[in-house]
């Protein structure tokens, strides 16, 4: 097998462990606040991402210089976990999938003002189309439109703007320290407002924040793996494979079935986001240096 398609599986089962742990936190959110999940998730992340951590170059590597850029990355990773939990209690689990996507949306128009970036015209376009398609998800206005939608497009802002700081301190710092600390700071601010949502869980959901944390270490390992083996360009287009696995685990355990409109903003937001990735493929290959005989 290629190290291409390598790459496109690796992705494809780091997509499916996000969405089953979207799955178990919806269950959770049933019974229990944003900040205990947030809490618990991130209680079984943070000592396997350290002995990750320590498997590639040892806990060294989670050594920094710039702790205020990871306070602050961890402060908006604490938003992005808080907003995205809260609107799954709220909304159907493909709804919520199809309305994050339009966090590369966001990175496309504030990486100008951010990152000092030129936006491209099609890029631009692109995004304008795409935030239609989020439009189309929410409907607001619409008789069935919930505070839901706006809650989970504050969690793609906040995931946009976390992928922004990664972008413009990632060439400084080791990854796994970035991952570590985006971690640590959601657990150490749902560890002080614990106290105030604590419910104490039943045998059955001990499983689920287990496993929540497991499945979202899980994800990020494949993911990392799958940026090492294929071109970014060549992966990033899977992670839409998310909106068949919340389909299908919606219908399966909630008998969630999307309405037409659900499905027409996601094609809309998808195919936004293709042609984004499509855009900066091609100027990548028209940066590359080229050898002459």
């Amino acid at each position: 097998m290629s190290s291409s398609l390598v790459g496109i599986a690796y992705m494809c089962l780091g997509v499916l462990c996000l969405a089953l742990g979207d799955a178990v936190a919806k269950w959770l959110g049933q019974s229990f606040a944003p900040v205990q999940i947030i809490f618990f998730r991130t209680l079984v992340s943070l000592p396997l991402i350290a002995l990750i951590a320590s498997l590639n170059g040892g806990l060294r590597t989670l050594a920094t210089t710039r702790p205020k850029v990871h306070l602050l990355r961890g402060l908006i990773a604490t938003g992005t976990m808080y907003c995205f939990v809260m609107g799954l209690t709220l909304l159907p689990l493909a709804t919520a999938t199809a309305i994050a996507f339009a966090a590369p949306l966001f990175v496309t128009l504030l990486s100008g003002p951010m990152l000092n970036e030129r936006v491209a015209r099609l890029p631009f376009i692109a995004s304008l189309i795409g935030f239609a398609g989020v439009l189309i998800v929410v409907r607001p206005g619409a008789e069935g439109f919930q505070l839901g939608g706006l809650i989970v497009v504050g969690a793609a802002v906040c995931y946009a703007l976390l992928m922004i700081t990664a972008r413009r301190y990632g060439s400084h710092e080791n990854l796994w320290a970035m991952v570590f600390y985006v971690t640590l700071v959601p657990w150490l601010v749902s560890t002080a407002l614990l106290p105030f949502f604590w419910l104490p869980p039943q045998p059955v959901h001990w499983f689920g924040f287990v496993g929540a944390g497991i499945l979202g270490v899980g994800a990020m390992t494949f993911i990392t793996l799958a940026f090492r083996h294929a071109p970014a360009s060549l992966a990033a287009p899977f992670d839409y494979t998310a909106m068949v696995w919340a389909v299908i685990l919606g219908w399966w355990f909630w008998g969630e079935i999307p309405d037409v409109w659900v499905y027409v903003g996601s094609g809309v937001i998808i195919a936004s986001g293709l042609a984004i990735a499509v855009h900066e493929r091609r100027v990548a290959i028209k940066a590359r240096p080229t050898t002459s005989a």
